[in-house]
C-alpha cells in the first residue's frame, strides 16, 4: 500500500493484466449495471430539481466507480456510514431505486418520513445504511464507535465511513482516525478526493502530499487509488476489509476522482473549475473505463450495453413516477417517533396544529381531531 503512488488496474486499452476481480460474469455485469443505474438516478434527480419537482440533489456523475467499487468489497451485514455523494453504495447492495426516490420527494414512504433533506437516505434493509448527515465529518467518528462496539461484542462486522476531501478538515475526521488507530477498530475510511471541497481546491485545503498520508500520524495505513478505476478501488477495499475483519485495524483509502458537476444543485462549478480540468476528467469517465474492460474481456457486448442503458432508464423513470404520486407524510408524523407516550404539552401543540389545519382547509387534518 502507498500513500503517494496511485494504484491503478485497468489499462487505457481496457485490459487489466494480472488482476482477477474475483467476480463471476453476472457479478461483473451487476457492477457495471449499478454504475449505469447510479448515473441514471443522478441525472433524473437533477432534472427533477431543475423542473421544481424536488428541492435539492447532489451530483454523483464521475464518482460511480469509487462508491460502487468500495461497496463491492463489503458484505450486506456490514454497516455503512455514507456521505451524500454515495448513490451507488445502497444501489449495489439491493436498495430499490423507488425507495431512494421516496426520500428525494420526502413523501409518506420516505424512511425518514419527510424529516430529512433529499439525498439523506437511511435504510435498515437490505443493508444497514446509517442516515446521511449534512454537517461535515460528524458521521466518521460514529462509524468508529459502531466498529468498536462490534469489536467489543465479538461480532464479525466491518464499518465503512465515506466522506469527501473536505471532510478531512473536520474535527470528526481527526478524532475518528485517532480512536480507530488506538482501538484497531474494524473500520475502513473512504476519502473521495474529487478535487474540490465545494469550491475550495485541494491545494488550498491541505499541505500534505496526499490525503492518504494523513492516517500515518494516527497509526492508520493509507493507500491512494485511481477512483475512476472500479477494479483498483475494489482491490484496495477488498484488502482493507479483510485486514479489518482479521483484527488488524483500520485503513484510510484516498480515491482520486472528480465530480462532473457542482457540489450540489445549488452550485455552479463553472465559476471555480477551469474548463480544461473538466474536459480532461470527462475523458476518464469511470463508466467508459469499465465498459472498455468488459468489452475487451467479452463480458459485455455493445448490444448488451444498449439494452442495459434502456433498462435502467426505464427503472428510474418508473420509480420517479411512483414517488411523485405518493402523498406527503400525514400531519401527525410531526409528533411521532420521539416519545412512547406524548407529554401533555406536545399533545396540546398537536391539537392546535390540527385545528389550525382544519380551519385552513388542509385535507390531511381529517376531521380536525388530533389522532395521537
Amino acid at each position: 500500500m502507498s500513500t503517494s503512488e496511485l494504484l491503478s488496474v485497468i489499462e487505457a486499452d481496457g485490459t487489466a493484466p494480472g488482476y482477477d476481480p474475483g467476480l463471476s460474469k453476472a457479478e461483473l455485469i451487476h457492477l457495471y449495471r449499478t454504475m449505469l443505474l447510479t448515473r441514471a438516478f443522478d441525472e433524473a434527480c437533477i432534472n427533477l430539481q431543475r423542473s421544481g419537482q424536488i428541492g435539492f440533489s447532489i451530483p454523483n456523475r464521475g464518482i460511480e466507480a469509487t462508491s460502487i467499487g468500495a461497496a463491492s468489497a463489503f458484505r450486506k451485514d456490514d454497516w455503512f456510514f455514507p456521505s451524500y455523494r454515495d448513490f451507488g453504495l445502497p444501489l449495489y447492495h439491493g436498495v430499490e431505486v423507488v425507495d431512494m426516490m421516496h426520500n428525494m420527494y420526502g413523501n409518506a414512504l420516505d424512511t425518514s418520513k419527510g424529516r430529512q433533506m433529499p439525498v439523506h437516505f437511511s435504510f435498515s434493509e437490505p443493508i444497514k445504511l446509517v442516515s446521511i448527515s449534512s454537517p461535515i465529518g460528524t458521521h466518521i467518528i460514529q462509524a468508529v464507535g459502531a466498529a468498536y462496539a462490534f469489536q467489543q461484542r465479538g461480532e464479525d462486522k466491518v464499518c465503512l465511513a465515506s466522506f469527501g476531501d473536505g471532510g478531512t478538515s473536520s474535527l470528526g475526521f481527526h478524532s475518528a482516525l485517532n480512536f480507530a488507530g488506538v482501538w484497531k477498530a474494524p473500520v475502513v475510511f473512504l476519502c473521495q478526493n474529487n478535487g474540490y471541497a465545494i469550491s475550495c481546491p485541494s491545494e488550498q485545503q491541505t499541505a500534505s502530499e496526499s490525503y492518504a498520508i494523513k492516517g500515518e500520524a494516527y497509526g492508520v495505513p493509507g493507500i491512494k487509488v485511481d477512483g475512476n478505476d472500479v477494479f483498483a478501488v475494489r482491490q484496495a477495499f477488498t484488502e482493507a476489509v479483510e485486514r479489518a475483519r482479521k483484527g488488524d485495524g483500520p485503513t484510510l483509502i484516498e480515491c482520486v476522482t472528480f465530480r462532473m458537476g457542482g457540489h450540489s444543485t445549488a452550485d455552479d462549478p463553472t465559476k471555480y473549475v477551469p474548463a480544461e480540468i473538466m474536459a480532461a476528467w470527462a475523458k476518464r469517465d469511470p463508466i467508459e473505463i469499465l465498459e472498455r474492460a468488459l468489452l475487451k474481456s467479452k463480458v459485455l457486448t455493445k448490444k448488451k450495453i444498449e439494452s442495459l442503458r434502456k433498462e435502467v432508464a426505464k427503472e428510474v423513470q418508473a420509480a420517479s413516477k411512483v414517488a411523485a404520486g405518493t402523498p406527503p407524510p400525514a400531519l401527525e408524523q410531526v409528533f411521532t417517533d420521539v416519545y412512547e407516550e406524548l407529554p401533555d404539552h406536545i399533545r396540546r401543540q398537536g391539537e392546535r396544529s390540527f385545528d389550525l389545519a382544519k380551519r385552513k382547509g388542509d385535507a390531511n387534518a381529517g376531521d380536525g381531531e388530533f389522532p395521537l
